[in-house]
């Protein structure tokens, strides 16, 4: 199984709606993302769903700085 695959099936969620939005950004956005962006989506997927959904669909901001960028660039590529 390629990295990319593993880090697709990482992005499914409880959620629908997070699936989607995940899935779309990896394919289309995450190859282009500085290694620093990477670790920061890895920290993203390790938080619990609810909270995800705050940040992704609710306008809350995440308090770490760097899972507060990747959260912004989800939401200007997706």
């Amino acid at each position: 199984m390629s990295e990319k695959s593993k880090l697709l099936w990482r992005c499914r969620r409880g959620v629908k709606e997070l699936d989607v939005l995940f899935t779309r950004f990896v394919e289309h956005s995450y190859d282009s993302l500085t290694e620093s962006e990477k670790r920061a989506f890895d920290k993203l997927l390790k938080i619990e769903d609810p909270d995800i959904l705050a940040y992704m669909l609710y306008g809350e901001k995440p308090l770490e700085s760097d899972v507060a960028d990747i959260v912004e660039k989800i939401h200007t590529n997706v």
